[in-house]
C-alpha cells in the first residue's frame, strides 16, 4: 500500500467533528509533516511525538511512515520558515531525509473518534482509560475531557505503581496528600492559569473529587489550592503525568486499531516517544530517565 492510501483510510475512518468544528482541510492539524507520501509503505510506527530517537527506531524497524499526534518542528501549524539557521532542524531533517520517512500528525481525526465498541469514542482518552483498565469505572464513556471515574478505593503508593507500569515513567510528579484515599478520579482540561480554573476548583471541592491526572498545569490556581487542601487534612492529590506522557497511551491503543483497519496488510509498531521528564535526583543517587551521551551522538 502506498503511504498516501493509509493516510486517506485514517481519516476516512475516523469522525469528522473535532471539539465541536468540522474538521476542515485548511484549518487541520492532521498534515503531512514531512516525506513523500507515494512511496510504498514498509512499515508503521506509532508515536505521540516524532522525536529524533523514534526516528531512529522506526528506520531500525524498517518503518517508513510515522503516524504522530503531536507537531513534527516544535510549534503549531509545523512551520519550518523560522527554523531554517536552527542546527537541530537541520540534523532532524537529515535524518528523515536518509532514512525516507515521512510523517503524518493524526491529531483531529483521533480527538474527533475512532469506532470503539459501537459508537465512535474519542481514540485517545478511550485508549487511555482502556489501558489503565477504567473502562467499567468510566462515569461517562463518552466523554473527551474532563473524564471522570469512580474506581475501587487505592493508596497513592498503590496509584503510583499502577500509573508508572501503565504509562512507562521514570517517575511521577506528585503534588498533595501522601495518605489520601484515592476513589474519585478526574483527567480535566488543560490546566493553564485561567479564570475557568475556578470552575475545577469548585467542582474539586462540590463533587469531592480526590486525584487528578493532568495534562497541562501551572504551578499555581489549581496546584496551589490542591497544596492548601492537602495540608488542611483534605484527601486530595495530583499526579502531573504530562501532556505527552498521558496522551502516548492513546497513541499506543492505536497499534491495535490502526492494524485490523489495514487487515494487517502493513506492520505496524508503537514506539514509546519516552517520558517527557527526567528527574535529577539528590547528590549521590543515580540520574534517573536520561539517556547516556552517546545516545545522543550517534
Amino acid at each position: 500500500m502506498k503511504i498516501s492510501e493509509i493516510i486517506t483510510h485514517m481519516c476516512e475512518e475516523s469522525g469528522q467533528i473535532c471539539f465541536g468544528k468540522p474538521i476542515e482541510p485548511a484549518t487541520t492539524r492532521d498534515k503531512l509533516l514531512y516525506g513523500d507520501p507515494d512511496q510504498e509503505c514498509t512499515g508503521i510506527a506509532i508515536s505521540c511525538f516524532a522525536s529524533v530517537e523514534v526516528i531512529r527506531q522506526a528506520a531500525r524497524k524498517g518503518c517508513n511512515l510515522i503516524v504522530a499526534h503531536e507537531s513534527l518542528f516544535w510549534n503549531h501549524g509545523d512551520h519550518t520558515d523560522w527554523l531554517e539557521q536552527n542546527t537541530a532542524f537541520q540534523k532532524k531533517k537529515q535524518l528523515l531525509d536518509r532514512y525516507g520517512i515521512c510523517v503524518w500528525r493524526n491529531h483531529d481525526h483521533l480527538h474527533a473518534g475512532i469506532p470503539a465498541e459501537g459508537p465512535m469514542r474519542d481514540g485517545i482518552f478511550y485508549g487511555v482509560s482502556t489501558l489503565l483498565g477504567w473502562n467499567p469505572y468510566n462515569l461517562d464513556p463518552h466523554a473527551t475531557l474532563p473524564q471522570e471515574f469512580l474506581i475501587p478505593e487505592c493508596t497513592v503508593a498503590e496509584m503510583t505503581a499502577h500509573l508508572l507500569r501503565c504509562f512507562r515513567l521514570n517517575g511521577v510528579r506528585f503534588i498533595g496528600n501522601p495518605a489520601a484515599k484515592i476513589q474519585h478520579v478526574l483527567i480535566p482540561l488543560h490546566i493553564m492559569g485561567r479564570p475557568g480554573d475556578r470552575d475545577l476548583i469548585d467542582r474539586i471541592n462540590r463533587d469531592d473529587i480526590h486525584c487528578l491526572l493532568t495534562v497541562e498545569m501551572v504551578d499555581f490556581t489549581v496546584c496551589e489550592y490542591l497544596r492548601d487542601a492537602a495540608m488542611a487534612g483534605e484527601n486530595r492529590c495530583i499526579f502531573a503525568i504530562g501532556h505527552f506522557n498521558l496522551e502516548e497511551l492513546g497513541m499506543e491503543y492505536y497499534v491495535r486499531h490502526l492494524s485490523d483497519l489495514l487487515n494487517h496488510r502493513v506492520s505496524v509498531t508503537f514506539i514509546q516517544s519516552g517520558d517527557s521528564y527526567g528527574y535529577l535526583p539528590a547528590s549521590g543517587q543515580e540520574v534517573c530517565g536520561f539517556p547516556k551521551v552517546n545516545q545522543f551522538l550517534s
